[in-house]
């Protein structure tokens, strides 16, 4: 059996930088990019982060989670890099089939978000506004502040060593 990381957060938060750097320091290891499942959707697919798209979410997040499972089952370090709230995570971890997996949440400032969402390069999400929804849903959700790591240094390998570290003392474990 392998394990199963979640690298979440709100737009701009760095997960999906930061998972990358997770998933090449093992050596047998998978990166599942969530957005890709999104990409799935042909037609009639809603913006995510509207309220009438929750359906959608759950199917997208359910697929997306039992790949990752299968991965993990399969004795592979399995990295998840995609936005998954604490209110879609009981869904996540049943989707996945696995007993425990890992759930890290990073969380810098809003302004730090919006200012990378702004300014990076080659992805297609810049919403300002979004941004900013999806950082206050994180900052006022019921979290466990275990899993939390807030206003996170800059460097992605820094973060990448905090995370791990975490995730090796087994403060980080969701039981499913």
């Amino acid at each position: 059996m392998g394990s199963l990381l979640i690298v979440t957060g709100p737009p701009g938060a760095g997960k999906s930088t930061v998972a990358r750097v997770i998933a090449d320091r093992f050596e047998s290891s998978v990166l599942i990019e969530g957005d890709a499942f999104f990409a799935f959707l042909r037609r009639g697919a809603m913006q995510p982060w509207l309220p009438e798209a929750r359906v959608q979410n759950e199917v997208v997040t359910g697929a997306a989670a039992a790949a990752a499972g299968r991965y993990a089952a399969g004795g592979f370090t399995t990295v998840y890099d995609g936005v998954v709230g604490p209110w879609f995570l009981p869904l996540f971890a049943a989707a996945t089939g696995v007993a425990t997996l890992d759930y890290a949440v990073l969380l810098p400032s809003v302004e730090r978000c919006v200012d990378r969402v702004a300014t990076r390069q080659d992805h297609g999400f810049s919403d300002d506004s979004a941004t900013r929804k999806m950082h206050g849903e994180f900052t006022s959700a019921e979290i466990d502040r275990r899993h939390v790591f807030a206003d996170p240094p800059d460097q992605p390998d820094d973060v990448a060593d905090l995370v791990i570290a975490a995730a090796q003392s087994g403060s980080l474990a969701y039981d499913s």
